[in-house]
């Protein structure tokens, strides 16, 4: 099982489905989104942090439509009130 480095230090159990219902607000359509967290998942190391997951999906998200990155930037900034 890989698990997920939080920003507080918790870890807790990778869910690509949180990956799936982000990119899907961002805008990308189902299959991208499931393709994004599936790549995500095949690539991820236990342990790796939220950060890396999130620079991870946006890469991904800004090579098949720059708006979504955009829009899930938005999100984080606006909703979350995160600048990183």
């Amino acid at each position: 099982m890989i698990t997920v480095k939080k920003r507080d230090g918790r870890k807790e159990p990778f869910v690509a489905e949180k990956i799936v219902v982000s990119a899907i607000k961002s805008g990308a359509t189902l299959e991208v989104a499931r393709t994004i967290a599936h790549g995500i998942e095949q690539g991820a190391t236990d342990g790796i942090s939220t950060r890396e997951v999130k620079n991870r999906v946006l890469a991904m998200l800004k090579a098949k439509n720059p708006e979504w990155e955009r829009n899930w930037m938005v999100f984080d900034t606006a909703v979350k009130k995160r600048s990183e």
